[in-house]
């Protein structure tokens, strides 16, 4: 249906814990993230996909579970810190983990300041940051519809990043995740917005 084009799939290190921090433009982002990448990716998806009933329900739940998605609650500043835990716990078992810093889809292509979660998980964790930029998938799932068509999607790998500072700094973790943001902006060629995604 789609075909993916990568690039710097290398800059993924082979082992141990790995943060892949992406733009997000599409719902089937982190499906296509999953194709590209040679590991493993765990996504959090928020829990209502785990807990519908009947054969759309159960089809979801297994879709969801199959791709190793972890669920999570979602609305307060609790449920974003449980968020964070979870994702601390998958990069402590040394796996990858995937987050959209701008915390949800651009709906008009510009990529949005991020939120500092990704900072948050890099300097309590050390795992390195790989930046990831998606291109295509806005066009091959627009926002609104159920179905994927036929599109072409390139999906790059920047090189990790290490970050080292106190996690309970505000500061330090605006820091990085803007550096992060950066990063994802030089792969991505998108036009930045200063502000949160709504």
């Amino acid at each position: 249906m789609f075909l993916i084009r990568t690039e710097g799939r290398d800059h993924l290190p082979a082992s141990g814990a790995v943060i892949l921090a992406s733009n997000h433009l599409s719902f089937i982002d982190s499906v296509v993230i999953r194709l590209a990448a040679p590991r493993r990716v765990t996504f959090l998806a928020k829990a209502e996909y785990f807990t519908g009933r009947g054969l759309r329900g159960r089809f979801v739940r297994w879709f969801f579970t199959a791709a190793g998605s972890v669920p999570v609650r979602r609305g307060s500043h609790r449920a974003a810190q449980a968020s964070l835990e979870t994702a601390r716990e998958v990069l402590a078992r040394g796996n990858v983990f995937g987050i959209y810093p701008e915390g949800t889809r651009s709906l008009d292509g510009r990529l949005y300041r991020g939120r500092t979660g990704v900072g948050w998980l890099a300097l309590t964790t050390g795992a390195p940051v790989v930046p990831v930029a998606l291109d295509g998938t806005e066009r091959l799932q627009p926002v609104g519809t159920r179905l994927p068509r036929p599109h072409r999607v390139t999906v790059r790998f920047g090189r990790p990043l290490t970050f080292a500072g106190d996690p309970t700094s505000a500061a330090a973790r605006r820091a990085v995740t803007d550096e992060v943001m950066r990063a994802i902006g030089a792969l991505s060629g998108q036009e930045r917005a200063d502000r949160y995604a709504a």
